[in-house]
């Protein structure tokens, strides 16, 4: 945790809760069970990741009266829980489309450097009193996380069931990350 001033008890509240859903979100993407499929690798990992932006997006909504920033938080919490449920619906099928060893191995190695990057940027995103700025400092390394594993997912032989569901996650996450920057700059994070 990044501070420079002192924290008031809201500010702490809040962000000991974020630090309890960041250490559940890496817990759970990097003990979940992998196989010899990029596709059910894909979901197993994914899941828990949508999981805590549900979950930081209900944080952020205990505290925050900031209407566009709500107004995020609840689309996040609408379109991860659907992601989940896709997910969710197409994992048994994916599950039974196997990788060769070598796609398995590119795939894993890449993906594993993209989430080792995303849980440091928000371990250490900046800690400030304005929790509006918080959240965004903390959301967008997660969604950038989801789009490059989306993205490095998509290059390979995957399940066609989850080519949309991985396409809808890079819409809706970049199209997030440009809300949260521009809303960012009109509060006057820095």
């Amino acid at each position: 945790m990044n501070t420079s001033c002192r924290l008031s008890n809201v500010t702490k509240n809040y962000l000991s809760r974020f630090h309890c859903i960041l250490d559940e979100m890496i817990q759970g993407m990097t003990t979940a069970k992998l196989t010899d499929s990029i596709s059910h690798n894909f979901i197993v990992q994914m899941i828990p990741h949508h999981r805590a932006a549900i979950e930081m997006s209900d944080n952020i909504l205990r505290y925050t009266t900031n209407i566009p920033l709500q107004d995020i938080a609840a689309s996040i919490v609408s379109e991860q829980t659907k992601s989940i449920a896709n997910m969710e619906e197409v994992l048994n099928c994916c599950s039974k489309m196997d990788s060769p060893e070598q796609d398995l191995c590119l795939y894993q190695r890449k993906t594993e450097q993209i989430m080792q990057r995303m849980f440091s940027k928000m371990e250490y995103a900046r800690s400030t009193n304005q929790i509006n700025c918080n959240f965004m400092w903390e959301m967008i390394p997660h969604h950038m996380g989801a789009v490059e594993m989306s993205q490095n997912t998509l290059q390979y032989d995957i399940c066609p069931e989850l080519k949309p569901i991985l396409e809808a996650i890079i819409t809706s996450q970049q199209k997030g990350i440009s809300q949260m920057r521009n809303l960012l700059q009109c509060l006057g994070c820095r």
